[in-house]
């Protein structure tokens, strides 16, 4: 079994640097090979694009704008309304991934509009998101970029972001019916959801095309105090072969190179 490779998300590690071109200078020295971050929209290109080249770190996912943040978005793929903003924000994180050589973008789903019932407005979010996800497969398959939902928990992070659940997202998966688009699997959001960890790797392993992770529920480091057992969780992932990088997108409860014992363990020990 190939050992498992991690990325360090900058957007959540080595935040004591203001700069994400620091950040990725910092996250090779702590021995990184690669880097995944949500919003990099507010760096300059040119200073990113060198912190990659010259620490040879790999970017490999990006989060298409969250929309307005100010007014509550995050995310505009199944918002109603906004699919011209939607495809506008596809541009620019496809401009920013071909600088960068970027791979996966997540296409951001977005929450419920405000005064918006659920229940309600779920059918019509939902053809909306399979409408912009087709769009969006079409444009990254000429770039050879995978295109990535994720489900959000609605229970602690964010009560009204639409896409709350593996099976929500493997539904609208199978309707979208791109091989360029998959899922991507945060072990914090599922956890919290629905649990049953073990059986919906299994079930959705063929369509997990990112995983990232952080304790729950203080959403901490892998082996902060907490109910997931990430020795038990990455033997399984080693045990599907899984070839893909595992975002740490964790707060870390002190600074982010304090918090690195746990990789320094699993690195050691798959040599």
């Amino acid at each position: 079994m190939a050992p498992l490779k991690f990325c360090a998300n900058i957007s959540w590690l080595f935040t004591d640097l203001p700069d994400f071109s620091q950040r990725i200078y910092a996250a090779a020295s702590a021995g990184f090979q690669a880097v995944e971050a949500a919003w990099l929209y507010e760096s300059d290109l040119q200073e990113l694009q060198r912190a990659r080249e010259a620490t040879g770190v790999e970017v490999v996912l990006i989060n298409t704008p969250p929309g307005d943040v100010k007014t509550g978005d995050l995310g505009l793929g199944a918002v109603p309304g906004r699919e011209a903003e939607f495809r506008q924000g596809l541009d620019l994180a496809l401009k920013y991934a071909k600088a960068l050589d970027c791979k996966r973008i997540h296409l951001m789903a977005g929450r419920v509009p405000m005064g918006s019932h659920r229940p309600t407005v779920a059918k019509e979010m939902e053809a909306i998101f399979v409408q912009n996800l087709n769009y969006a497969a079409d444009i990254l398959s000429k770039e050879g970029i995978t295109g990535l939902i994720e489900p959000i928990n609605t229970r602690i992070t964010d009560p009204r972001y639409f896409l709350d659940s593996p099976h929500q997202a493997a539904e609208i998966l199978e309707k979208v019916g791109k091989s360029n688009i998959k899922l991507q699997m945060d072990v914090f959001h599922w956890q919290i959801m629905d649990g049953n960890l073990t059986q919906n790797i299994h079930k959705y392993f063929p369509i997990i095309g990112h995983v990232q992770v952080a304790q729950v529920p203080g959403r901490n480091e892998p082996d902060s105090n907490g109910e997931l057992n990430y020795s038990y969780l990455f033997n399984t992932l080693e045990n599907y072969n899984y070839q893909g990088y595992i975002g740490c997108e964790y707060k870390p409860l002190g600074s982010t190179k304090e918090g690195l014992g746990w990789i320094r363990d699993y690195w050691i020990h798959s040599k």
